[in-house]
């Protein structure tokens, strides 16, 4: 799927499905480094379960073009602007790590198109390693190491794979190696500068669900409930023996998790 925005082509994977009718949007959100096809074993699941599977790419990540976005703010407004491109009216919001902050700033800041979030690998802050961000910014292989290796827990890394034919280490390397020069750090600097998700949590007003690994090693269990607590009445799902990347480990819970998520906030919208 192909929407023009600001003038640029931003593009969106749909599970094989072409977006058509009125089923409900879910509207997925990728983390920094990362794109749409993060989502790859979510999309197609939601498109043949009566809801429009929209993985977003983010400007400059993926197929999009454009410049990286340099605040999170900016990346909600984006996203806004996309969803309204898009011809969408409203849309349940699903985002993983820097995509849950811009899930939060979109419900907050745009609560009459934002039906629900369901928010994976998340927290209250997310400061990045000085090791890591250094990386990002002169050596990509090394980041794009760092963040597999940190990423995923420890099953994932003695071959444990809930999807035959996956390397779940090895792709997620590639992913983030394969990323556009500058993205990875202008995405860490982002996340690292936002301050606003406790204020974000308190005035969002939709359904909100948080998905917690409880091997999370980058956005640790603690930040994730302390962040639904913020949220006041999230619906809190943890995951055992999940890291941070959650959706390929643990494909069949997350599924499960936002599918429940955004059926109960189109219940809530009826």
């Amino acid at each position: 799927m192909i929407v023009d925005v600001d003038g640029c082509r931003a593009h969106a994977a749909t599970g094989g499905v072409d977006p058509t009718g009125d089923d409900p949007v879910a509207l997925l959100i990728h983390g920094a480094g990362n794109d749409s096809t993060v989502w790859q074993l979510q999309t197609r699941y939601l498109a043949y379960r009566g809801f429009r599977a929209i993985a977003i790419d983010l400007p400059a990540h993926g197929r999009s073009d454009g410049d990286p976005l340099a605040s999170i703010d900016e990346m909600a407004d984006w996203v806004a602007r996309f969803v309204r491109a898009a011809g969408f009216a409203s849309v349940h919001v699903i985002g993983h790590s820097m995509g849950t902050f811009i899930a939060l700033e979109l419900a907050s800041r745009y609560p009459e198109i934002t039906s629900s979030i369901t928010l994976c690998g998340t927290a209250t802050g997310m400061p990045v390693h000085p090791e890591l961000l250094a990386a990002a910014e002169s050596d990509l292989p090394a980041a794009a190491a760092l963040m597999a290796a940190w990423g995923h827990s420890k099953p994932a890394h003695v071959g444990l794979n809930p999807t035959p034919g996956l390397w779940m280490i090895g792709g997620a390397r590639a992913l983030v190696e394969n990323s556009r020069p500058g993205v990875l750090s202008t995405d860490f600097q982002a996340c690292m500068a936002y301050t606003g998700a406790e204020a974000a949590a308190a005035a969002t007003t939709c359904p909100s669900t948080v998905v917690i690994g409880l091997a999370d090693k980058m956005t640790p269990p603690r930040g994730g409930k302390a962040l639904a607590a913020a949220l006041g009445s999230a619906t809190v799902v943890e995951l055992a023996d999940t890291g941070h990347q959650m959706m390929a480990e643990n494909p069949r819970a997350v599924k499960q998790a936002i599918l429940c998520s955004i059926t109960a906030g189109a219940r809530n919208m009826k």
